[in-house]
């Protein structure tokens, strides 16, 4: 049985809209959601960058002693962020959510991988 192009796109979009519907799906996205809500990340995130930059500034003028200085700072803040309670579980989630979804691709990729076989 062949396919066409749309039948196959219809199919992905179903499996999509399936994929959304599912609770550790759903419960992701209220995670980010509520994450990118939050003042505290974001300050802290904005902060971070600034002191990326500066790193990489610092690196392109070979100031190295002050770019070990930039990176600890960096590194502070990266553990306070990890310490929030929401990050910690939206880290959690995501793990969760990438691992159904490489499960996902993992067995389209083996059915598709037979189905060339047998037709060879």
């Amino acid at each position: 049985m062949t396919y066409s192009r749309e039948e196959i796109l219809s199919k992905v979009d179903e499996i999509t809209n399936r994929l959304d519907e599912l609770e550790e799906v759903e419960r992701f996205k209220a995670l980010e959601a509520r994450l990118n809500d939050n003042q505290k990340v974001k300050d802290l995130i904005d902060q971070m960058k600034g002191l990326q930059k500066q790193a990489v500034n610092l690196q392109a003028y070979g100031k190295v002693e002050a770019v070990k200085h930039v990176d600890a700072q960096i590194d502070a803040i990266q553990a306070e962020i990890d310490a929030i309670p929401i990050v910690e579980e939206f880290k959690s989630s995501q793990v969760v959510v990438n691992d159904m979804l490489q499960l996902l691709i993992d067995n389209i990729d083996k059915k598709v991988d037979t189905k060339f076989k047998s037709i060879e």
